[in-house]
């Protein structure tokens, strides 16, 4: 939750992995509040107070996933509505004509957008949600000590560029809205 809090004002696309990293967590330990304390909040150097706030924020987040069908797979419709503002953001951005070098970014990653949906099983999934869902993977790679080829490297180093611009872009216009025109 702290950590979470702290990166919905600071970086909205690293709060969305973290979310999204949140969910398998509770997914892998099966949904079990009483284990996700035991076994995951515990380790945490907080005080007790700190603790039980984890705590009842995971409960909660469990009690939405329950509710929402996502127990299993999936995202949280909170997580969705975060993904659905970065994907409107990101067309606003294309359509302006005051935000080249965002264009020149996006087409520069697009042909490992278009890569990564040929290979990918979800051909429905926006540009901005296969971005995501890249890193996400990656994170999940390295997180298991897996090699990274140099073309995934780099590839993934053009699309954190692209999200870092999009991200950055997101939180300009929660300061003050952007002019797209």
């Amino acid at each position: 939750m702290f950590i979470a809090l702290e990166l919905r004002k600071t970086n909205i696309a690293e709060y969305l992995l973290y979310m999204w990293q949140v969910e398998d967590t509770i997914r892998a330990f099966g949904c079990s509040l009483s284990r996700i304390r035991k076994e995951y909040v515990e380790r945490f150097d907080y005080t007790d107070e700190q603790k039980e706030e984890e705590t009842d924020w995971f409960g909660n987040l469990i009690r939405m996933m329950n509710s929402e069908g996502c127990r299993e797979q999936g995202h949280l419709q909170i997580n969705k509505v975060v993904m659905q503002q970065l994907q409107e953001l990101h067309a606003q951005l294309l359509a302006s004509s005051k935000f080249p070098f965002y264009n020149a970014e996006y087409y520069k990653v697009l042909p490992y957008i278009v890569e990564l949906r040929n290979r990918g099983s979800n051909k429905e999934e926006n540009e901005v949600e296969t971005c995501f869902n890249s890193l996400y993977g990656v994170m999940m790679l390295r997180l298991q000590k897996k090699e990274l080829t140099a073309n995934t490297q780099h590839a993934v180093k053009e699309i954190s560029t692209f999200i870092g611009m999009l991200n950055d872009y997101y939180l300009k216009d929660k300061q003050e809205p952007l002019q797209f025109e």
